[in-house]
């Protein structure tokens, strides 16, 4: 594939743009991570099943409560906290492979930068709604709304493909998946520590998500004036009016003509099977801590900061440098070597262990595979395909949640190994 007819100033001016931006929008997405425990107790506080039978909350502890008498071997009710964030996990991602497709091929129709801002229009009214939630019923509509117009990593990813030929194409990506261990690095913990400053009575997470959209809301505005159009056919567009039709077929006969060495069944295949076992780490983690360490969201915070700052140093001295698929090896056997750590944990030394090697994991595997998919894609169907891609990788609705039985097997592991 031909290098992108960009000059290298004006590539790193909209490297630079994405960069800031997606950091801004994974900063505030990992807010919430952390406070996930405490803010789901909070609202079950606010509707016990004795006063409140039927409202929305607990119709799904009701359901979750029948999913846990399937099991043979009995699931205490101190639990029903970790199934119900891993059922709102896996709702976010079921949304998020619903909608990441459409908004790939949106952007490939109507350039990357309108529907990024689209996408950041849904983000802040989802965290507007959670600015809001003073019940259970805002909040699951702020993940709602949130899971279906999330669409800033993908794009990036898009974005990044668009202005990076080949050779450049791993160290791109890997600046791209930097922004996720950066943000890993600082966002739990300032989310953790907003949350212990109380602004509204109502709602004692207001001040976390009002900072929340206060990011998103300066994210916004940044794209609107600095993010150019990073389609090349889009760019090619705008350059003439007339014979608006050429840049179409050019892309067409792209698509023809683009030779493929891995097809993306394979490594959406891939992609999904890795994601199935791993996503729900995010999720997982701080209900693991919080049931078998007791840890308060500060705790968990300073956890998954550790996780993002060895990612970040990976991403800017391995995974940048290494072929893809070498990168997505070494992340794979780091990812089997934690499970095999989670799956005999007793110590705080042993969870700290399991997290430095699902930080190798988090900088290396996904990283490799979006640069892997992006050298299959035909500039003039990267966006849609790097959509399904993700979508695969999301498609797995009960990945969190099978992911949050982690703790509820080890604690039963334990308990059966000191009886």
């Amino acid at each position: 594939m031909a290098a992108p007819s960009i000059p290298p100033d004006r590539r790193k001016q909209i490297l630079r743009v994405i960069f800031i931006s997606l950091l801004l929008d994974l900063i505030s997405f990992t807010f919430i991570l952390p406070l996930f425990p405490q803010l789901l107790a909070f609202y079950r506080s606010l509707e016990p099943s004795s006063s409140h039978p039927h409202s929305l909350l607990n119709r799904i502890l009701l359901a979750l409560n029948t999913y846990k008498r399937s099991f043979s071997r009995p699931i205490s009710d101190r639990y029903d906290i970790v199934l119900l964030g891993g059922a709102l996990g896996s709702l976010f991602s079921l949304l998020q492979a619903i909608a990441s497709p459409f908004i790939g091929s949106l952007s490939d129709k109507y350039g990357r930068r309108t529907a990024l801002l689209w996408s950041m229009a849904g983000n802040i009214a989802s965290v507007a709604l959670w600015v809001a939630a003073t019940d259970f019923r805002t909040f699951l509509a702020s993940r709602v709304v949130a899971g279906l117009s999330e669409g800033n990593v993908q794009l990036a990813t898009a974005m990044a493909a668009d202005i990076s030929d080949e050779k450049q194409r791993g160290a791109t990506m890997a600046m791209v998946g930097a922004c996720f261990s950066i943000a890993f690095t600082f966002g739990p913990a300032l989310g953790a520590a907003l949350a212990n400053v109380s602004t509204v009575a109502a709602n004692p997470f207001a001040t976390a998500a009002g900072f929340s959209l206060f990011l998103i809301v300066v994210e916004t505005i940044y794209l609107y004036l600095y993010l150019p159009e990073t389609r090349p056919s889009v760019r090619s567009t705008e350059r003439t009016r007339e014979g608006a039709q050429a840049p179409i077929a050019a892309a067409k006969d792209e698509k023809s003509e683009h030779t493929r060495t891995n097809s993306h069944s394979l490594l959406n295949t891939t992609h999904f099977t890795f994601v199935l076992f791993f996503s729900g780490m995010e999720f997982s983690f701080p209900f693991m801590t919080y049931d078998l360490f007791s840890y308060t969201s500060s705790q968990s915070g300073k956890l998954l900061g550790f996780i993002g700052l060895i990612a970040s140093i990976l991403q800017g001295t391995v995974t940048r440098r290494l072929h893809p698929l070498r990168v997505v090896k070494l992340g794979v056997m780091a990812c089997a070597a934690s499970f095999f750590l989670l799956g005999r944990l007793s110590t705080e030394r042993g969870l700290y262990a399991a997290a430095s090697l699902l930080a190798v994991a988090t900088a290396t595997v996904v990283t490799g595979l979006n640069s892997l998919s992006s050298f299959e894609a035909a500039e003039g169907e990267r966006g849609g395909k790097l959509g399904n891609h993700r979508s695969w990788g999301k498609i797995s609705p009960f990945s969190p949640s099978l992911n949050n039985q982690f703790p509820v097997l080890s604690f039963s592991l334990n308990n059966k190994k000191q009886s």
